[in-house]
């Protein structure tokens, strides 16, 4: 697949041909979802705690006698039927984590990358960069590339002055390569990716090495 490559102010400064074994891979639908309730599962605290009859600060004591007033037996106050007792089968804390396989994980994202890329989702720009770490420069070149799509920006790496410019644009997102993930690429609209990303994307879901810096 053959791919343009622009620069920040949107214009082609030349071409590209995406490897097909990231970008022309089987699109499988069910691994993406698979992957996705894995990603929403793993974030949950699981802290959630109710108490039961044996936990509430009541008395213990028997609220009345058993026989001869005509109403129902009834050891403490402590049931679940009554206002203030325990709760019955009420959540106590536990994990919700599931797992899933490397190759199927890789396999998933690769899924989505391929979606993205056939519905022409994905722009490569030869470098992303700024002078100073100013929304107003990051907005304007996000502008100039994609639009007002809702854009997430695939960083090579750490870049303070770009992760700061983007922070308070309410529709871009930045996240960085080695962070990739089926929930994140597919719920925007456009994914930005410097070239520099694209080695590290490489070297990750193929096993690539990096290319040389000069």
């Amino acid at each position: 697949m053959n791919v343009p490559v622009l620069d920040m102010q949107g214009k082609q400064v030349g071409t590209l041909d995406l490897p097909p074994e990231i970008f022309e891979y089987k699109i499988n639908v069910g691994l993406m979802h698979q992957y996705v309730v894995m990603q929403n599962a793993n974030a949950r605290l699981g802290t959630h705690k109710t108490k039961r009859r044996g936990e509430v600060n009541r008395t213990k004591a028997k609220w009345y006698r058993q026989k001869g007033t005509g109403r129902a037996r009834h050891g403490s106050r402590n049931a679940p039927i009554f206002v203030g007792g325990g709760r019955a089968h009420g959540p106590i804390p536990h994990k919700y984590t599931k797992h899933m396989p490397k190759k199927m994980r890789r396999a998933a994202i690769k899924s989505a990358l391929s979606a993205l890329a056939r519905d022409g989702q994905l722009v490569f720009v030869n470098e992303l960069s700024l002078s100073e770490p100013k929304s107003k420069l990051m907005a304007a070149a996000v502008k100039a590339l994609v639009g007002d799509h809702k854009t997430l920006l695939l960083l090579p790496g750490r870049d303070e002055i770009v992760e700061r410019a983007t922070r308070n644009l309410e529709r871009v997102m930045y996240l960085h390569a080695a962070y990739m993930n089926v929930r994140d690429l597919l719920r925007h609209d456009r994914v930005i990716i410097p070239l520099a990303s694209l080695d590290v994307m490489k070297r990750i879901l193929l096993g690539a090495p990096a290319a040389a810096e000069e």
